[in-house]
């Protein structure tokens, strides 16, 4: 059994299904802007990516409105979108019962609206440290590595929980095991579909003693 010390989690994707949201999000930008609503490819990708490598995506054809999309998306809120959001199920029922056992850290490409939503849906107090595209975006590895040495912790004594490909190559950089969250097509060290088997898992494969 491997000693755990630290559970870091992705937010969209991991801790809600964010995708409508963010493609309500999106699509009120290009509709401002002018530019047809978002294409199935388009979708995937905002739902990886931090807000500023997705509008440099979303107008990679028309750079020329790229300003005024920063402008746009500056000016609204996320929280407006909040609603769309749906909470996976027994989230908090599983930080309840983690966080008497391990650090817990979140690691998203979440900007500005990321304590908004963490307080939103009551989730702040879970966490131990919050990394945010708004300090370092998840594509630079440095996200991942701040967190470790925050809480003077080895990557094998850590476990990431993300469901895209920037989490798969973000784990791999740092060498920190990869728990895939609803995603079999990831190369993950292990495969969960909920929190409920993220429990089991976490039970089964490791030991860890109480926080003080």
């Amino acid at each position: 059994m491997g000693i755990l010390k630290l559970l870091v989690l992705d937010c969209d994707g991991v801790l809600f299904d964010s995708k409508q949201a963010n493609t309500y999000f999106y699509n009120y930008i290009l509709e401002r802007v002018g530019r047809p609503p978002m294409t199935p490819e388009e979708i995937e990708f905002v739902h990886m990516h931090s807000v500023n490598e997705c509008l440099a995506y979303l107008f990679r054809d028309i750079p020329e409105k790229l300003e005024l999309a920063k402008n746009i998306q500056k000016e609204i809120s996320y929280s407006l979108f909040f609603d769309y959001l749906v909470m996976e199920k027994g989230l908090k029922d599983f930080l309840s019962w983690a966080k008497n056992y391990l650090y817990i850290a979140l690691c998203t490409n979440r900007t500005t609206s990321t304590y908004p939503l963490l307080s939103h849906f009551n989730l702040t107090e879970y966490f131990d440290y919050v990394m945010s595209a708004a300090i370092i975006p998840k594509n630079d590895p440095r996200a991942l590595l701040q967190i470790l040495e925050h809480f003077k912790v080895k990557p094998e004594e850590t476990l990431y929980v993300g469901d895209s490909k920037v989490d798969e190559t973000l784990c791999k950089t740092c060498k920190v095991p990869l728990v895939a969250f609803k995603n079999k097509e990831l190369e993950a060290d292990y495969y969960v579909e909920n929190f409920y088997e993220l429990k089991e898992l976490l039970i089964s494969k490791f030991s860890f003693s109480k926080r003080s």
